[in-house]
């Protein structure tokens, strides 16, 4: 399994998109950060200000440590943005915070997908977790029954990825509706805020490609071991 040349044939196209959308994320994001937009208004009164005009007053707002780590909570209805975004106003955080925005939105309103995303989050963590502990140990001794449980677990991940898609694809239309219907960019602007979007939605796309072709993979090795137990 380690350094097999068919991992890359089945992975490898994925992690190249992933490295790609990293790539792109961090350069938009470091262009649009540096441009100040119209309002001179920071992330965190942005944030505010959008909430309100979706009639939604429960949902705290505080910063949290890092770069791109902004996220909503919806255990604890809280909205954390970092730095970068928090305390500045750029054009780069109007559009991660109308993102961030946009899942509160979902959680407002009870949108589906993100309430199963939540659910299945422990079960995504404990089985990504086992299942390469299984993986490792159904390699040792060659035996696929531990790949086979492995597999089952790392499914669970796999669908974490595929929910979490158009989750985070829902939560950017609702970010250019309320920036277009609040007012708070201009054209110019809103160009800059679907540029960062669209990076951010392309991090999301080679997460989920690289988990299925993994998936793939594992599939495809535990097969060629049981056949090969079996000779």
């Amino acid at each position: 399994m380690f350094f097999d040349p068919l991992w890359l044939a089945f992975a490898g196209p994925a992690l190249l998109l992933a490295l790609y959308a990293q790539f792109k994320i961090t350069g938009t994001y470091g262009k649009y950060s540096k441009i100040a937009n119209m309002r001179g208004i920071t992330g965190a009164a942005a944030a505010q200000s959008l909430l309100a005009s979706q009639g939604i007053y429960d949902v705290a707002i505080e910063g949290t440590p890092g770069k791109l780590t902004d996220h909503y909570d919806p255990q604890s209805k809280t909205l954390r943005l970092s730095k970068g975004v928090y305390n500045t106003p750029s054009v780069a955080a109007l559009g991660i915070v109308a993102h961030e925005v946009g899942h509160a939105v979902q959680d407002h309103k009870g949108y589906l997908p993100l309430r199963i995303r939540g659910g299945l989050v422990p079960l995504a963590n404990v089985g990504s977790t086992l299942a390469f502990a299984l993986f490792f140990l159904g390699f040792l001794i060659r035996w696929p029954g531990f790949f086979w449980l492995g597999i089952s677990l790392f499914t669970v991940a796999v669908l974490f990825t595929m929910i979490t898609l158009p989750v985070e694809l829902n939560a950017s239309r609702r970010a250019r509706a309320m920036l277009s219907n609040t007012g708070m960019v201009s054209v110019q602007e809103m160009n800059g805020t679907k540029a960062v979007l669209s990076a951010a939605a392309l991090t999301y796309v080679a997460a989920m490609l690289s988990a299925v072709g993994q998936l793939v993979y594992y599939v495809f090795y535990a097969t060629g071991m049981g056949g090969r137990r079996g000779s």
